[in-house]
């Protein structure tokens, strides 16, 4: 799995933090960061919650 983001896109909603805490983060503006764009399956999951959830769909998920 490979986690990429348009951080350009963000409106930093958060929602992908609290979804998958172990791959994504906010940085000081409040705008997503991948802290890990190969994750495990056991973070695959989330992942894909936190794509599902995002309001801007600013999360591509490549299988």
């Amino acid at each position: 799995m490979k986690v990429t983001v348009d951080k350009d896109m963000c409106i930093g909603a958060g929602q992908c933090v609290v979804t998958a805490p172990d791959v994504f983060d906010q940085d000081d503006d409040g705008f997503v960061e991948v802290l890990n764009e190969n994750p495990g399956e056991g973070d695959a999951e989330a992942v894909r919650d936190a794509a599902h959830v995002c309001p801007a769909r600013v999360i591509t998920v490549e299988e």
